[in-house]
């Protein structure tokens, strides 16, 4: 396999995992699956469930 195609196979794989792991995302409080990511105050990355509105970092 070529490079490329070795780099697009990797590429993919990151994709995937990315995917999986926000189908895991479900909020602490409610337990919805309903969550966006969202910019903290200080550039960190938190998270608020768009059912009950609980956010959570």
């Amino acid at each position: 396999m070529s490079a490329s195609g070795e780099q697009a196979e990797e590429a993919a794989g990151d994709l995937l995992a990315t995917a999986e792991a926000r189908a895991r995302l479900s909020c602490p409080s409610c337990g919805s699956s309903h969550v966006a990511q969202v910019l903290g105050d200080n550039g960190g990355v938190s998270y608020v469930c768009t059912a009950c509105g609980h956010s959570w970092s």
